[in-house]
């Protein structure tokens, strides 16, 4: 069993890479269908698509279903799926309070996850990494166990990160600068053949709910990261925006937040000195030693102890709530006003509480944004959580199966000779 899956050389059989690819992406973004009517819908004959969808089978990307039967007239087909057992990427998130890994097939279905609560800057680059490493390894170990081939790991991270050589430049938040990460991991993992990238937690959130999130397939939607800092996401006619050097969507450093208040990126009154994590949970304490404030408790039970506050009505708590609430609307209304999307996703913290901050949210939009009714964007409370990064990262990871299922070896071909 593999640990990574390498590049094939080019050449003659690139055409049918491009159709093997074709194929597999019609099927994952349309469903499960016959063979006629990938034919049809893709533009190939019958006879290339039965010689295709016979090698995505060999290699375990694909699989057939149950039959089809339209009317009397004709040979019933079998509906064509895509498969969840042949091959897995794995995404990991590095957020200021934990580190996160799943490993997700092309089915959609998570296989795999770890999460480990960690103060990230108090622990530092090395020790942080040390741990990643670790988790990946044991997502890794489960994966192979049970037969999968892994098509890669992308890393999530909370900053401006330079993707071709796998750095990241600046996340103050986590007080890294200039760390060579994917280095380091690499280093780690001692894995030669793995592929390892880093993306910014914002733009893998914002593709984990364009792929499979609560506003799914919505071709304009901006994603809020609601964590230590706030990001943005924003996927324009289905793509991401990523900008000219790939620094896009530091939305968190927008001046709408407090002026007396100190960014970590070191300016005054960035956003996400009112709305972020770090500011919610310091302005709803109730004292110094305030559960909410123990960063070894999970930050999941410390929004829970929150969300239990609100519930009861605690007046404190509630003020907290809405304050940021609103600070987040008219931020919000900046970006739809900018952009005009279908969909606002509030992720991180701002969509697990969302049955608050939601209404509060629109309520903004409709104050703020100058179009009708919104410009037809609707706000939408994650359903993925503080996963949607590391799901990001694990579709962005699966990508390069997508791109070239030839990466992924026959089933017939033995591990002892198949590429390491």
């Amino acid at each position: 069993m593999r640990s990574g899956i390498e590049p094939q050389p080019s050449g003659q059989a690139g055409m049918r890479r491009a159709n093997l690819s074709l194929v597999l992406r019609h099927l994952q973004t349309r469903g499960p269908m016959s063979r006629a009517s990938v034919a049809a819908e893709v533009g190939l004959n019958k006879a290339t698509v039965s010689s295709l969808v016979a090698e995505l089978i060999e290699r375990e990307l694909i699989t057939e279903g149950h039959v089809q039967r339209q009317g009397t007239v004709g040979r019933p087909g079998q509906l064509l799926h895509v498969a969840g057992g042949g091959v897995v990427g794995v995404g990991a998130a590095v957020n200021a309070a934990f580190l996160a890994v799943v490993a997700r097939d092309l089915a959609g279905h998570t296989v795999a996850e770890r999460r480990v609560a960690h103060d990230i800057a108090a622990a530092g680059p090395v020790r942080s990494v040390a741990l990643l490493g670790r988790a990946v390894l044991e997502v890794l170990g489960t994966v192979e166990r049970q037969g999968y081939d892994v098509a890669g790991v992308t890393v999530a991270v909370p900053g401006l990160v330079d993707m071709h050589r796998g750095m990241v430049r600046v996340a103050p938040n986590i007080e890294w600068s200039d760390l060579a990460l994917v280095d380091l991991l690499q280093s780690r993992l001692r894995r030669p053949g793995l592929v390892v990238e880093v993306g910014n937690d914002a733009n893998l959130g914002a593709i984990a709910e364009h792929a499979c999130g609560v506003a799914a397939g919505t071709p304009d939607l901006v994603y809020l990261s609601g964590e230590t800092g706030v990001g943005g996401g924003i996927i324009i006619d289905g793509q991401l925006i990523r900008g000219s050097v790939g620094f896009s969507g530091e939305v968190g450093h927008m001046p709408l937040g407090d002026p007396r208040l100190t960014c970590g990126c070191g300016r005054m009154g960035c956003w996400e000195t009112v709305v972020g994590l770090g500011a919610l949970f310091r302005s709803a304490a109730r004292s110094p030693v305030d559960d909410l404030l123990d960063m070894g408790i999970d930050v999941d039970a410390r929004l829970a102890l929150l969300g239990r506050r609100a519930r009861d009505g605690d007046p404190a708590t509630l003020a907290v709530l809405d304050a940021v609430g609103d600070s987040l609307g008219r931020g919000a209304s900046v970006l739809v006003n900018l952009v005009n999307p279908g969909a606002l996703v509030l992720g991180g913290y701002f969509g697990i509480l969302g049955w608050h901050f939601s209404p509060r949210v629109a309520q903004g939009l409709d104050q703020h944004v100058i179009a009708p009714d919104v410009g037809g964007c609707a706000v939408h409370a994650s359903t993925l959580g503080f996963a949607a990064p590391s799901i990001g990262g694990a579709i962005v990871s699966l990508r390069r199966v997508l791109d070239d299922p030839t990466l992924v070896p026959l089933a017939s071909v033995a591990p002892e000779s198949a590429t390491a």
